[in-house]
């Protein structure tokens, strides 16, 4: 009987993996915009209290911030810790923490979380959110959930059913159609010496929200970036492209790079996955860029549940932050820098498929249920002890009604040092502009770029 069982269990796998996964019930998506936000998270406060509930997010700029301006105030600044957590009683609370913050925690003396009151900051624009709805009955994912199928721009699955459709929220959120920033990337090695990665000029943009109402074609680009470096000096001129389709099975992504030295732009299928990448001068690799981005296709991805974690958020301090030398501390990033709080996520697990490859046997992510950005992430490697972790530092871009996760943090626990990428503080803020033309997003457009 259990051999009977066992067969039915894994040609019902089989088939549900071969085929879309569907949508919710009408009676199930009738709880978003009641019991739910219109984005899936939950709106009542948590049981304690210590988790607000959801009042729509910030929308209104603090007093001193001037429109226009791209170096956004912190609301939140005369505000104090409710809770110090460190290496001495950080067991109290791993319960509530990443398997990262916690072994931080304990192996640097000088690391600690302060944790902030919580704010549930995010807001979207009405159409994202309008759409969001739409997706919940309508939207599915094909190929065993690696391609996307009737799907509008905007939140696809507001009420999941696996890991790859959550996944899939966390690379289409909203962040703005078109950011442009410069920025700086920081290595921190195991003697605690800050050196610059790179200096960049990055161009990133959701063509999926240039047109609201158009359902996402397989081959459509949901995602695209382009980096122009001028620092250090051994890699100005250089510059690289990354388009990311929403079906990689059918449409892989398409990658280009130019080296001034050559004087011509190349294709660069190898941007992608564990690669090296040397924005972090090698620290992280492709896809632990915003924690995590690119093809779902070597992981199989397992909805774990919700929890209530205490994440960073809110960090204003940190996200424009203009002295990298006060930012990068030996080991770890200033702690005075570093705003936390208490908010729930998502979890999902991907485990790397059989006959895969990559650095990372296993992933754990966390994603906010209030944006579905990715805030933090455990990596495992193949003795299944952790190698990396990963966060992002959320902030309302409130004049804009975008969550923005623009800088991001890569530990390296086995090598003791650590990437810090997005660092935009020193170059004025997080800039929304119009989008480029289609011209501007050919690859010929990187040689652009050539000129030290």
């Amino acid at each position: 009987m259990t051999f009977v069982k066992t067969l039915m269990a894994a040609s019902l796998a089989v088939a549900f993996a071969s085929s879309a996964f569907a949508a919710v019930s009408p009676d199930e998506a009738a709880k978003l915009g009641n019991s739910l936000t219109l984005v899936g998270a939950e709106k009542a406060a948590s049981a304690d209290g210590s988790i607000p509930a959801y009042d729509g997010g910030l929308t209104t700029p603090p007093a001193g911030f001037k429109s226009g301006d791209s170096m956004r105030p912190d609301p939140f600044a005369s505000e104090k810790p409710a809770l110090v957590i460190d290496g001495k009683n950080v067991d109290q609370y791993k319960n509530l923490l990443s398997v990262t913050t916690v072994e931080l925690a304990k192996r640097y003396p000088g690391f600690r979380v302060d944790v902030y009151p919580t704010h549930r900051t995010v807001a979207m624009p009405q159409p994202v959110l309008d759409n969001a709805v739409k997706n919940a009955t309508g939207a599915k994912t094909g190929n065993g959930g690696l391609a996307l199928e009737n799907v509008l721009p905007g939140v696809p699955f507001p009420i999941p059913q696996s890991g790859a459709e959550a996944m899939w929220n966390h690379l289409l959120r909203y962040q703005g159609v078109t950011i442009n920033s410069k920025y700086d990337s920081w290595n921190v090695d195991s003697a605690g010496v800050a050196t610059l990665a790179t200096t960049g000029q990055a161009f990133i943009n959701y063509p999926i929200y240039q047109d609201m109402s158009k359902p996402i074609a397989n081959t459509d680009v949901y995602y695209q970036m382009k980096l122009y470096y001028s620092g250090p000096a051994r890699r100005a001129g250089e510059a690289i492209m990354l388009k990311d389709a929403a079906n990689a099975v059918e449409q892989p992504r398409r990658a280009w790079q130019y080296l001034p030295g050559q004087r011509r732009v190349k294709l660069a299928p190898s941007l992608a996955y564990d690669t090296p990448n040397p924005g972090t001068a090698g620290a992280g690799t492709y896809d632990d860029v915003f924690v995590f981005n690119g093809a779902l296709d070597r992981y199989d991805w397992k909805l774990v549940g919700k929890q209530e974690l205490i994440v960073p958020y809110n960090t204003y301090k940190l996200t424009y932050a203009q002295d990298p030398k006060a930012l990068t501390t030996p080991n770890h990033l200033s702690p005075d820098y570093v705003r936390w709080e208490k908010h729930r996520v998502w979890v999902v697990e991907g485990t790397l498929k059989e006959g895969a490859r990559h650095i990372y046997a296993k992933r754990r992510f966390y994603l906010d249920e209030d944006s579905w950005v990715a805030l933090a992430s455990d990596q495992y490697d193949a003795r299944g002890q952790i190698y990396r972790g990963s966060f992002a530092f959320l902030s309302q871009s409130y004049d804009k009604q975008v969550p923005d996760t623009t800088p991001f943090v890569i530990y390296d626990l086995v090598g003791n040092s650590y990437n810090i990428n997005g660092i935009v503080g020193p170059h004025g803020g997080i800039r929304y502009i119009d989008p480029l033309t289609k011209a501007q997003w050919a690859a010929e457009s990187l040689a652009g770029a050539g000129i030290r």
